[in-house]
């Protein structure tokens, strides 16, 4: 390690004088390098082009750039560190984020941490966000950072379970069980602010991010707390914490979200953005009040797990081939349809991502935005002011786009805008609730939209459904017996020669038999002979005979192929389909 002069003389320093002060460098090499920077046609950083001449190392460069940016250093194996500092994180979080308690001062609740980079500057925001401190960070040297980790946190392996009996005996925490409204707001935040509260709810987080789950649940009863995840669709119960915990947990999470913790009567939204390892997470934050207590869902937005490509939906070759086409017509409405977390936004996207070209215009209006994307424009709805999905098309359409995307058609003002758009020459796309796709007609004209106008606007349809897929990991062949083909309308003659699977169950998949999920899809392209029965006021049932009539695949055509192709099980499709009449 260089001489290290007072970090005082350092910070905000330009990088040639820091090297200098550092006494790595003479005032005659900087210059040089400086000549050779303002020679070069493409401008490298001097720190570059130090190492390329070899004046520097790549750790000289390292620690220069943290005096830089005011980190001291620190000799992390000089320093033998109390229990009460190395328990202000949990194992996981240090060993996530490659940060070491060094000191913690509980008066202004300041602790600092050494890392061995100073691009780590994430881990500052995600402990001060996570945990509530204020983070003073400090550089080390990369080994000596990973021996003290060993040391400190290679034997540690907090459980849920730890944190959860550790908070049973907070006699803190259980005195205000009882108090009701008459807690006062210094206690909120205290209980907010209250550590085994922090570090469980950390756990919790990091478990779910690395479990890949789409929702966690925080829910009050009479008599018990639950918390649950949601993965692949399906809710799974973690070890219950004690209820006396309810309140500081949804008060450390409105803390997070930026939420007022006053504020217990009214539901609430908010966000938390979190890099994980290196990913961008986005929880998206709801709070409910209920008869027992504040029941609190985050929705986990984890960009990296999302590929928005249109080849990768689980889209066939046929139904790939038709959608294409319809998301590349001049101008229309396009309508993707299903229940809510069918995965309609990614269908959306991945469409608008296709189209995403320097000569196309594309504006978003969504609530919430749930992805961010180079190239669009994107409005996010806020009803508190006004600015509905209706007030914000109407101004969309001033600001010359060629595509728009209406989150969701909720009401007749936002149909009715959405139509004018495609009759003045837009692409519209935008989502509706409903079962299926033929159902999307009946949807519309329940809203008010008159039917001359949904066939004068309306190119297709493409209803959806998730199925969770079988794990490739413990993935084993079966013979269905012939009342479980029934389910599907299947006779043994049907399935000569199929083979059919199922997932028995591993450590990979958590013992489901299931790892991830794919589409079901059925796509209605409006033809003549559909607007004539659309005109006619034709029933959902007369709707889907004539699109079947003229090819349309059915989302229980789609899966039993998802079936015989062995990605998905019986079972799934049952559920998640119906029944052709």
């Amino acid at each position: 390690m260089a001489k290290m002069p007072p970090i005082e003389q350092l910070k905000g320093r330009p990088l040639g004088r820091v090297l200098i002060k550092m006494g790595l460098l003479t005032r005659e090499k900087v210059h040089k390098a400086l000549s050779v920077q303002n020679k070069s046609e493409k401008s490298s950083p001097i720190g570059q082009i130090l190492l390329d001449i070899g004046d520097i190392t790549e750790q000289d460069l390292k620690y220069a750039l943290a005096f830089q940016l005011g980190m001291p250093y620190v000799d992390v194996n000089e320093i033998d560190l109390q229990p009460e500092i190395v328990s202000q994180l949990t194992s996981q979080m240090a060993m996530t984020y490659r940060v070491l308690p060094v000191d913690y001062d509980k008066k202004s609740n300041t602790i600092s941490i050494a890392m061995d980079t100073a691009d780590n500057f994430r881990a500052t925001d995600d402990l001060q966000t996570l945990l509530g401190f204020k983070v003073k960070p400090m550089i080390a040297d990369s080994d000596a950072l990973e021996k003290s980790l060993s040391r400190y946190y290679g034997n540690q392996s907090e459980s849920i379970n730890d944190l959860i009996g550790e908070l049973a005996d907070d006699d803190f925490l259980s005195d205000l069980q009882n108090r009701g409204d008459s807690i006062d707001l210094g206690d909120i935040r205290e209980m907010a602010e209250s550590n085994p509260v922090k570090k469980l709810l950390n756990l919790v987080l990091m478990q779910a991010i690395r479990d890949k789950a789409s929702d966690i649940h925080f829910e009050p009863f009479e008599k018990e707390y639950k918390m649950r995840y949601r993965i692949d669709g399906v809710l799974y119960e973690m070890v219950p914490p004690p209820s006396h915990i309810a309140m500081a947990i949804s008060s450390r999470i409105k803390v997070m979200a930026d939420l007022d913790i006053a504020e217990r009567r009214m539901p609430q939204d908010g966000r938390i953005p979190l890099v994980v390892q290196g990913r961008q997470v986005d929880l998206r934050v709801s709070i409910l009040p209920t008869m027992f207590g504040e029941s609190v869902v985050l929705r986990v937005l984890d960009r990296s797990q999302v590929n928005l490509d249109l080849e990768r939906l689980g889209l066939r070759e046929k139904e790939l081939s038709q959608f294409r086409q319809l998301i590349h017509r001049p101008n229309g409405i396009v309508i993707v349809t299903g229940p809510t977390g069918s995965g309609k936004t990614t269908t959306l996207y991945s469409a608008l991502s296709e189209l995403n070209s320097i000569d196309a215009k594309i504006i978003t209006t969504e609530d919430p935005v749930e992805y961010d994307i180079d190239g669009l424009i994107q409005c996010q709805i806020r009803t508190e002011i006004g600015l509905t999905f209706a007030a914000c098309l109407r101004s969309i359409l001033r600001q010359d786009p060629d595509i728009v995307l209406v989150g969701e058609t909720r009401d007749l003002e936002t149909a009715q805008i959405a139509v004018q758009a495609s009759l003045t020459g837009h692409l519209v796309f935008t989502t509706l609730h409903t079962n299926d796709a033929p159902g999307t007609v009946a949807r519309l004209l329940d809203l008010g939209v008159e039917p001359f106008l949904i066939t004068a606007t309306m190119e297709g349809i493409l209803g959806q459904r998730l199925v969770r897929k079988i794990c490739n990991n413990c993935r084993t062949a079966f013979e269905p017996t012939e009342e479980v083909l029934m389910e599907l309308n299947l006779l043994p003659e049907d399935t000569q020669g199929r083979q059919f699977y199922y997932g028995k169950g591993c450590d990979y998949c958590n013992n489901t038999g299931y790892k991830g999920r794919m589409g079901l899809y059925e796509i209605m392209t409006v033809d003549d002979q559909l607007r004539e029965a659309i005109m006619q006021r034709a029933s959902t049932n007369e709707l889907r005979e004539l699109a079947l009539k003229n090819g349309m695949t059915t989302m229980r055509d789609g899966g039993i192929a998802a079936i015989y192709d062995g990605q998905t099980t019986i079972e799934e499709v049952v559920k998640e389909t119906m029944l052709d009449d």
